[in-house]
């Protein structure tokens, strides 16, 4: 089952891929962990990645696609795998598909979660993560035991810079501009599972696994 999680940042991707790896055992393929990965590795991709991030550049398409192309081939893929993070423009999903075509894999399913703007401004501001261990919070949907100490390691949780409500709104922006066009260029692979992610997080989970059938 090759499947990619779809949707703006606090829609949820996360905890559903979560679901997603324990239902059908394949791998989540983040593009920031694997990202990394390359780099620790010294890959020729990884260091080719990291000469644009020291010098403060974006690393370009087509060294995100050959690092997506080196993971695709490992041998925990080989029965599937969830895509989570990439793409995020339509040159980049049409740059996947003819990877993916070259490799004789396709995807089965686009699941996208979607949730209004104000609710996830909401979701992302009330976060909490803990600064020891990383776990994650929130102050409304899954508070710690004590305030603003992990349940975990009792470490200090705290609010992310990126969390605040200004720059959630910049990255929404973003997501609309950018990603927001992928809809329809899955729509018409006649892959996209849209559903609503406002409901609770089981409720969301059966409905996409039903969904996908």
């Amino acid at each position: 089952m090759n499947l990619m999680v779809f949707g703006a940042p606090g829609a949820g991707k996360g905890t559903q891929a979560k679901f997603l790896i324990e239902k059908y055992g394949i791998p989540q393929i983040s593009t920031g962990d694997i990202l990394r990965a390359a780099i620790a590795d010294k890959t020729d991709m990884g260091m080719e990645a990291k000469t644009f991030m020291d010098e403060g550049k974006l690393v370009p398409d087509s060294t995100i696609i050959g690092i997506i192309k080196d993971r695709l081939i490992q041998s925990d893929c080989q029965k599937g795998f969830i895509l989570d993070g990439y793409p995020r423009t339509l040159p980049q999903a049409e740059a996947l598909k003819e990877l993916m075509n070259d490799m004789g894999k396709g995807l089965d399913k686009v699941i996208s979660l979607n949730v209004p703007d104000e609710l996830i401004v909401g979701r992302i501001t009330g976060r909490r993560v803990c600064r020891e261990c990383g776990a994650s919070f929130h102050i409304k949907f899954n508070p710690s035991k004590v305030e603003d100490v992990c349940d975990y390691c009792s470490g200090k949780l705290i609010i992310r810079k990126d969390d605040n409500a200004e720059t959630v709104k910049s990255r929404l922006e973003a997501y609309h501009t950018q990603t927001s066009p992928l809809i329809s260029f899955y729509t018409d692979m006649g892959v996209m599972l849209e559903l609503d992610g406002t409901k609770e997080v089981s409720q969301v989970t059966k409905d996409m696994f039903k969904a996908i059938g």
